[in-house]
């Protein structure tokens, strides 16, 4: 049973062996990409698995509290979570247009320290915070999506390139057929199943980072989503607390 599970790569070793020049130059770069790709993969599975899990925990924190910049004033912070960034940058804008109001310190004037009237915000201070906060919103998502292009690229190009090594291998598995006038099945076969390495290779490093791309832009979309959701929790919340009647 050993000896059986070693017989493809053992096939694939000796097709490696018979593949052209640029059919071997061809499989070592798309083994080159998919550990590059494996990576890729690995990495940002990891991290948005720490963003959603400190995500979870920080709208939960977020939801006991009564006032929208509680947890701020409190110094919690969750790191890798990006909807904990789109909440610091929108009570950051709330500190920022409070302070167009007065020159009192930012903690100071979020706790209402130095008087409730300065606590307030016009509509269009809000709407600036809102702004501020959908911007947040939407560079979260950009940081979010960073090297998901690699993995798209290895999807897309990965098998053309498997079938020009491929093409490619048999023409010179044919042309050397017609130089040597041996037109016999035992004198091209070596040589197409070289070529045919490439193809093989190339849905190998391919359907892995389909299946990993899917899924990693399934969790960046929910994500995504989930920061939308919070940004207008948050403003609503931002509005009942310091929105000037």
């Amino acid at each position: 049973m050993p000896t059986i599970a070693f017989i493809p790569l053992a096939n694939m070793l000796f097709a490696l062996k018979q593949s052209n020049a640029p059919g071997q130059l061809i499989v070592v770069g798309l083994l080159i990409w998919s550990v590059w790709v494996w990576t890729v993969m690995v990495t940002k599975l990891r991290d948005l698995g720490r963003a959603r899990r400190t995500s979870a925990e920080f709208i939960s924190l977020f939801r006991r509290e009564r006032d929208p910049v509680a947890l701020y004033l409190k110094r919690r912070r969750f790191v890798g979570s990006p909807v904990y960034k789109v909440y610091e940058n929108g009570c950051l804008a709330i500190a920022g247009e409070l302070d167009d109001i007065s020159a009192g310190d930012s903690d100071d004037l979020l706790m209402g320290g130095m008087g409730d009237s300065l606590r307030e915000l016009s509509a269009r201070q809000c709407e600036m915070v809102r702004n501020s906060v959908e911007r947040t919103v939407t560079d979260q998502a950009m940081m979010l999506e960073d090297r998901m292009g690699t993995v798209a690229n290895a999807v897309s190009t990965c098998p053309f390139l498997g079938l020009l090594g491929t093409v490619w291998g048999v023409m010179d598995a044919f042309g050397g057929m017609a130089v040597s006038g041996a037109a016999t099945l035992s004198a091209v076969a070596p040589g197409i199943s070289g070529a045919l390495l490439t193809t093989i290779v190339g849905l190998l490093v391919a359907i892995p980072s389909a299946i990993g791309y899917n899924v990693l832009t399934n969790r960046i979309r929910k994500l995504h989503v989930q920061m939308d959701n919070f940004a207008q929790e948050f403003m609503s919340a931002v509005q009942r607390a310091y929105l000037s009647e």
